[in-house]
């Protein structure tokens, strides 16, 4: 349940590995200003950051959906999820929730608001360090993700199921390697290819 919030990105690759067929849900949205400011590429050219934003909505809203009777979002499933398993009875300080789901403390904390408002999660200063705040599981938090979790297992089982196994594993896999320092380190070592050079590769 640790990558439970990466399951959203790990589909990234969707779009150039389509052999199985497409979900028919698909929510309406309007494409935001990362997917508008891609340019309109033919075929494998695609932009990759537009497919990713496309497959994580289309992936996110059948988790929405699934876990609809609990009340939260898969996003807010997922944060209950990493505070448990981060901070179990003693709680995660904020700065490591942050570092687990790659987010700054500043959205953390505005992601955290409804499920404070709500009773699912309480705040309180440290033990050894009172200036650092920990987030943890009320009791009706952890009920809540236990109610959660048979959902999500379902919804889980039946992507997986349609993807096959083996394609699971690998982009899971692919997914932590992207996400992970070297990919970044990577990445900005690079040099930067001439203008054009894609297509002609």
């Amino acid at each position: 349940m640790a990558d439970i919030l990466e399951r959203r990105r790990l589909w990234s690759m969707l779009e150039d590995t389509t052999k199985f067929r497409r979900m028919p849900h698909r929510p309406e949205t309007q494409p935001d200003s990362a997917e508008a400011a891609c340019p309109l590429l033919p075929g494998e050219l695609a932009c990759l950051n537009s497919a990713l934003r496309r497959t994580t909505r289309q992936l996110g809203a059948l988790y929405d959906e699934a876990l609809a009777p609990t009340g939260l979002k898969a996003t807010q499933f997922g944060l209950l999820a990493q505070i448990q398993q981060a901070g179990g009875g003693e709680g995660a300080p904020l700065h490591v929730l942050a570092e687990r789901l790659a987010l700054h403390v500043s959205a953390l904390t505005h992601a955290l608001r409804p499920l404070l408002r709500d009773g699912l999660v309480a705040l309180r200063p440290g033990a050894a360090d009172r200036r650092v705040k920990q987030a943890s599981l009320t009791a009706a938090g952890r009920r809540k993700l236990a109610e959660g979790l048979r959902l999500w297992a379902m919804v889980n089982g039946r992507v997986e199921a349609v993807l096959g196994g083996a394609m699971a594993a690998q982009l899971r896999a692919l997914a932590r390697q992207v996400e992970s320092p070297e990919f970044l380190a990577a990445y900005r070592a690079a040099p930067a290819p001439e203008p054009g050079s894609a297509a002609r590769g």
